[in-house]
């Protein structure tokens, strides 16, 4: 007896932790008034709007057209969701899920996305409303484009302006109201998210009291441009609110400098450190973005990223298969980050196949071309390169360090010869043994570097159209250093 009971017992645990995994976290009954037999979708949001959206389920509308949805997912946290037909992008519907929720809707096809109603879930009914006054206020802002296209008078366009104004700000107003009156609900949340600062009106001074603050709406704009947003609600991801405003604050209101991403990135992944989807989100884009970005010197980021949170165990969403991946990829980039002195490079001449040594190039600056004489980007790059050199980096202090990354002995002293580039130190790696690709990271040709007379790395992915404003700038800020030093001294 005693191990029948033993055995009912295990039995009875073992179900009663079958239960709490397979918790229901929600459930959603919908019913087509005009569609059965047909397949449906339950799709959610990720960080961005459409077209970029996921299915979490699909099922089939029964012969009365019905069809239920059933979460035990249990990190689902709620969002945004849609409904969509067996025809996707046509008919669908959006609403609010929550976890916890059982809702039923109903709705008819041939009225999509109008005429969808809810049942035991009063935050839809009231999202229902809101979606109903967009529809009033969008028809109000093409009928005010519409007037402005046939206004006569500045006082005319002004008038039809303020109307616009006016009409956008009680949208504002109804949001807040709505907040008011909800606290803490989903689309209280989203409505908050989607706050932008509205800045101060008048004239706006500089401590001195005298001159007028001429940067003062960005940077209030700039500092009040996460008020609203609750970085600690993982539900705002499953919506598509998020990527376009991080995208707009990186783009438009950062300064592409490293140090500047570094701090602006900190300070984001401080606010949401602990969430889950949150943090996933914002680490993810970053480094997404810095990875891909055209502006120099954001593999720094990226470097800076990978060692101050993927290595230090942040990115619990990668294998470690994955995780080493970020990890290789920035120590091939650390060693050639802009601010480092260059790595060295030894090849032999291909001319005189005398051994050069980049380092004792006596020189102000300093081009390390990696080229191909094969290559169709370098057939055109390096005569506009040499004319640019000709005209303008000669008389600057520029030589012209160039690294043959493949081809016959033959096939790079005719591209010099043919090109006219004896002027400048041309070797290659014809024994593959300077490890170039690694230390520079070159992985398509040409790739370009700047290094100063120290052989500090001053500019990278370069080409002719902008090798000169970098000198330019480089040299402006040598030149303010030197006057500011000056006027310390005195």
């Amino acid at each position: 007896m005693k191990k029948i009971t033993l055995i009912a017992v295990l039995l009875l645990m073992g179900m009663a932790n079958l239960s709490v995994a397979r918790q229901q976290t929600y459930r959603v009954q919908v019913k087509m008034t005009d569609v059965k037999d047909s397949l449906i979708y339950l799709v959610h949001y990720y960080g961005k709007g459409r077209p970029t959206i996921f299915i979490t389920d699909s099922t089939n509308l029964d012969h009365n057209g019905m069809a239920t949805f059933v979460g035990y997912d249990s990190s689902f946290v709620g969002g945004i969701y849609i409904i969509l037909l067996g025809d996707k992008a046509k008919t669908n519907f959006e609403f609010l899920l929550n976890r916890g929720d059982d809702i039923s809707i109903t709705a008819t096809k041939s009225k999509l996305p109008d005429g969808v109603k809810f049942k035991n879930s009063p935050e839809n009914e009231r999202f229902q409303q809101y979606v109903d006054y967009l529809k009033g206020f969008s028809a109000e802002q093409d009928k005010l484009k519409e007037e402005l296209t046939k206004a006569r008078t500045t006082s005319d366009t002004e008038a039809i302006r303020k109307r616009s104004i006016a009409s956008s700000k009680k949208l504002t107003a109804y949001r807040r109201d709505y907040v008011k009156a909800n606290p803490r609900t989903l689309l209280s949340a989203v409505f908050n998210a989607m706050e932008s600062p509205e800045i101060p009106e008048g004239t706006h001074y500089l401590e001195d009291g005298k001159t007028k603050d001429s940067t003062f709406a960005y940077r209030y704009y700039k500092s009040h441009y996460w008020d609203g947003f609750d970085f600690r609600d993982d539900r705002l991801i499953y919506t598509p609110l998020y990527d376009p405003r991080i995208e707009e604050y990186f783009t438009k209101l950062v300064v592409p400098w490293p140090d500047s991403m570094e701090k602006e990135a900190d300070m984001l992944l401080k606010k949401t450190k602990g969430t889950k989807d949150m943090f996933h989100y914002t680490l993810w884009w970053l480094t997404h973005h810095v990875e891909n970005s055209k502006v120099m010197g954001m593999d720094e980021v990226f470097v800076y990223l990978v060692e101050n949170y993927y290595m230090k165990g942040d990115a619990f969403w990668l294998s470690n298969e994955d995780l080493q991946k970020y990890v290789k990829r920035a120590m091939d980039i650390a060693p050639n980050v802009i601010g480092n002195v260059a790595p060295e490079i030894k090849l032999p001449n291909v001319v005189t196949k005398k051994e050069e040594v980049m380092s004792k190039i006596p020189a102000k600056y300093t081009l390390i071309v990696f080229y191909s004489p094969t290559c169709g980007h370098c057939q055109h790059e390096m005569p506009s390169l040499d004319s640019l050199y000709e005209k303008v980096l000669k008389a600057k202090g520029v030589k012209v360090f160039t690294v043959a990354t493949e081809g016959e002995e033959k096939a790079i002293t005719d591209f010099i010869t043919k090109n006219k580039l004896e002027d400048w130190t041309n070797t290659w790696d014809h024994n593959h043994t300077s490890d170039y690709h690694s230390k520079y990271d070159v992985y398509s040709t040409p790739t370009i570097y700047l290094l100063d007379d120290r052989k500090i790395i001053r500019g990278k992915r370069l080409d002719h159209a902008n090798i000169a404003s970098v000198i330019e700038m480089l040299e402006k800020k040598a030149k303010a250093a030197k006057e500011k030093g000056g006027k310390t001294g005195q």
